[in-house]
């Protein structure tokens, strides 16, 4: 059956100084023809009048280009408009579309998902797309171009091309046998061990997660002890009600925000106490999951209370009173400012071994557990010396190459991946 023609506004909402019609399938060219009395010629751009093909009244004027399958973002024909970003012109020009027969307006992700299916990316590309198009810190940005770009494609093929490979050597084992049969089966043995090690190592990299949910920064301590001032401060605006009455703070508090172009979570939490409080004593105990799974934990109690953490940061917090500077502590002061620039400087270098490298390719759960069922494979490849268990092994291995980058056993992910784009994308 030839698919529907799909039409939507792929930039943001108007007003705008310009706003982009996308129109893929194919009718395109011909929903192009009728609105603009003419195309120019592939990959080219023209001024042309857009006319309503029923009135022939003029819409705009706008700057046409045109892509002829599959030579196109999505594969298909497409035609996009270039029109004036109002909210007349825009709707006008789609409700002109929207009167054409064959022509519908596109579902969410539906022009990328057009895209995947005719093999102009790969499903790693479509979620580094989706992981773009969300990012609102520098280290997002960086790590989800390098995957949109291809960055994981072209990995994942070299590694399978690998596979492939040895998987040719240990079928030949399996239909002739030779006198250097066990020689062979070592090296292919040897072969997969390499490439699980490769694999291994990738697995052990930070995850891509914690860019997009950013570094959870907790801030600990006894009721009054300024947690909830010290977040304030941190972000510039009163986030978190401030109070003298002990125990003000009763439920877990997030603060995203951007530093040095990284995200971070700052996390308030209820002071740790003893209550009698039923409400109080949840609020506690979820103080106290909190700093366990904190990837940096601010504490602001007493020393020898602190709880045991890899990242401990000791905050002496209210330095405007004029207390002594404790020990290892960095002394800051909500009122004043005092300390805050060094204690966010704490943080950031804290964080340097929690994210991805700036050169590095992070990988998201999906892709891990895939990445990890190839390398358990692999694995299991390499400690034996039965052809028969080596070709299975390694096609088990390909299979899961094969559902990272989507050829196969990924149809349940790809409506809640898509549903993630806008109309126009």
């Amino acid at each position: 059956m030839a698919r529907d023609t799909i039409f939507a506004l792929s930039s943001g909402r108007p007003p705008a100084a310009i706003a982009v019609i996308r129109i893929s399938g194919p009718l395109a060219h011909e929903a192009g023809q009728r609105l603009c009395g003419g195309l120019p010629g592939a990959r080219e751009a023209a001024v042309r009048s857009i006319r309503d093909p029923d009135s022939e009244a003029q819409l705009d004027d706008a700057l046409v280009l045109r892509f002829d399958a599959p030579a196109s973002a999505t594969g298909e024909d497409v035609v996009e408009l270039h029109c004036h970003g109002s909210r007349a012109v825009v709707d006008a020009v789609l409700a002109a579309l929207g009167r054409i027969a064959g022509l519908r307006v596109a579902g969410p992700g539906e022009f990328t998902r057009r895209a995947f299916e005719n093999g102009r990316i790969d499903l790693t590309e479509a979620e580094g797309l989706a992981d773009l198009l969300e990012a609102e810190t520098e280290a997002q940005r960086r790590a989800a171009l390098r995957v949109a770009e291809g960055g994981l494609r072209r990995q994942i093929e070299s590694w399978r091309a690998r596979v492939v490979e040895i998987s040719a050597h240990a079928e030949l084992a399996i239909d002739y046998v030779e006198e250097d049969a066990g020689e062979g089966a070592s090296r292919i043995s040897a072969e997969a061990g390499v490439l699980a090690d490769e694999l291994a190592q990738w697995l052990a990299r930070p995850r891509a997660e914690r860019l997009k949910d950013g570094i959870r920064v907790v801030a600990a301590g006894p009721p009054n002890a300024g947690k909830s001032s010290l977040i304030n401060a941190i972000a510039g605006v009163e986030k978190i009600i401030v109070s003298e009455v002990a125990g003000t703070t009763r439920d877990v508090i997030e603060v995203p925000l951007a530093l040095a172009g990284r995200p971070f979570l700052f996390i308030d939490t209820a002071g740790l106490r003893d209550s009698g409080d039923e409400i109080e004593a949840i609020g506690v105990a979820l103080a106290e999951r909190e700093a366990a799974v904190a990837d940096i934990l601010l504490w602001l109690g007493e020393a020898q209370a602190a709880p045991d953490h890899p990242r401990l940061v000791r905050v002496q917090s209210k330095a405007d009173l004029g207390a002594p500077r404790a020990p290892r502590a960095v002394a800051v002061s909500a009122m004043t400012g005092e300390g805050l620039d060094e204690l966010l400087e704490h943080i950031v270098a804290l964080s340097g071994d929690l994210l991805p490298a700036e050169d590095m390719i992070a990988l998201n759960r999906r892709q891990s557990e895939a990445l990890g069922d190839a390398q358990s494979a692999l694995a299991e490849t390499a400690s034996t010396d039965d052809p028969v268990l080596q070709a299975e092994g390694l096609r088990l291995a390909r299979g899961a190459f094969d559902r990272l980058t989507g050829r196969a056993g990924v149809e349940d992910l790809l409506n809640a991946l898509f549903s993630r784009f806008c109309l126009g994308k």
